[in-house]
């Protein structure tokens, strides 16, 4: 966490806090924190200059990818519309219902209060995660 600059919550606002209460209680939710947690600490470290995003679950079928690098430093509000430009319809079909960590710390997504506080710097890794669906 880097003082004021990006605003965390253990419990991200609004939508994300439903998504949030539903997720926890599937039991795929520990499995896939352990995923997350574990692809995190496996995935290369950036170019200087760069942060990592990893794309997870539907994300990464979007993308084609599991991760990329992006030049730093970045508002959260930008890169969503980064990916929007480079991924066109990632945002209704992704970024709309996802939640967001910046080094596994939840942060508000650019459509909640707050978000633009959130600025990504350097080495810093954001992962995209759309709803686990239960089963």
């Amino acid at each position: 966490m880097r003082g004021d600059q990006r605003k965390s919550s253990k419990f991200p606002s609004s939508t994300s806090n439903n998504f949030l209460s539903t997720t926890q209680s599937s039991p795929n939710f520990l499995e896939f924190s352990r995923h997350l947690a574990s692809t995190m600490s496996s995935v290369p470290k950036p170019p200087t200059g760069h942060f990592n995003v990893l794309y997870f679950a539907s994300a990464s079928s979007f993308t084609g990818k599991d991760y990329e690098a992006l030049p730093a430093t970045m508002p959260l509000n930008k890169l969503f519309a980064e990916l929007e430009s480079k991924y066109p319809g990632m945002k209704a079909k992704i970024l709309d219902s996802c939640l967001v960590t910046v080094n596994l710390d939840y942060v508000d997504s650019p459509s909640e209060e707050g978000a633009s506080d959130t600025v990504i710097q350097e080495a810093d890794e954001v992962a995209i995660i759309p709803p686990v669906s239960s089963g």
